[in-house]
């Protein structure tokens, strides 16, 4: 893309002014690590719980999408020599493994939750349907979107696009370890800029990979805007549902 033509797409600033109806957030498997090298940080669950707690109570309808990088990876696996779809079933097993320890924090917090799994096992899960999902979410519990598409060769981002769009979600929050997309990576490099916004064209051309293209393309073919911020910032989460400027904004570069 021609620097002419991503300045005319970003002309009119995208702004939310008030808090989400519906969103979606998506957490990564890795950043329920805390400071362990495998599994599952309790505290780590407790301190999204918390705020996933504060969200709810203001009226906020939210649905959450979990990876399962802290305990499988199947890209990984596959990578190494493992058949690729055999691979990312398991990593979609480890990811009902993290919705399920999200579950007990959140209702250890007194916040009601469902977890639904796009592969059956009816005595941990239900299955996921979509009407019943967003009944769940009218009658106010938070659902948590387990095992991915339910076909290999799709990353958990694509999962979160998919089922954002699918329960009419205003806002796709993607949770990460760095406050937002930045010109290269800053562990790398020490002069790299943070954007304040996007829009959907130039994570593709720029090959930016805060999410696969798979995702990106979903979010802009339904013009569904990506929030990309720092989940281990105190009250980030909260915040980016509310509407708050946090991280940075991918959108069609429309005001909103």
């Amino acid at each position: 893309m021609s620097e002419a033509s991503a300045t005319r797409e970003m002309q009119a600033p995208w702004r939310q002014a008030e808090p989400y109806h519906r969103i979606l957030l998506k957490i990564s498997g890795e950043a329920l690590l805390g400071s362990r090298t495998y599994g599952v940080d309790p505290d780590v669950c407790a301190f999204i719980a918390r705020q996933v707690g504060e969200v709810h109570d203001a009226g906020v309808e939210m649905a959450i999408v979990v990876g399962g990088g802290n305990i499988f990876r199947g890209l990984a696996a596959a990578a190494s020599g493992m058949e690729r779809a055999t691979a990312d079933f398991m990593g979609m097993l480890a990811t009902v493994m993290n919705a399920l320890a999200l579950q007990d924090a959140l209702e250890k917090a007194g916040t009601a939750t469902r977890v639904m799994s796009a592969i059956a096992m009816n005595e941990v899960a239900e299955p996921y349907i979509r009407r019943r999902a967003v009944r769940h979410l009218e009658k106010g519990r938070v659902v948590i979107l387990a095992a991915g598409t339910g076909n290999p060769y799709f990353t958990t981002d694509t999962a979160a696009a998919l089922r954002a769009v699918e329960i009419g979600a205003e806002v796709l929050l993607k949770a990460t370890k760095v406050d937002g997309v930045y010109t290269a990576d800053p562990a790398l490099d020490p002069d790299a800029q943070r954007h304040e916004e996007l829009t959907y064209s130039q994570v593709l051309a720029d090959r930016l990979g805060v999410l696969d293209s798979t995702a990106v393309s979903l979010c802009m073919e339904n013009d569904l805007p990506i929030v990309v911020f720092d989940m281990n910032q105190p009250d980030n989460i909260r915040r980016a549902a509310m509407g708050e400027p946090v991280g940075t904004v991918i959108h069609g570069g429309h005001e909103r």
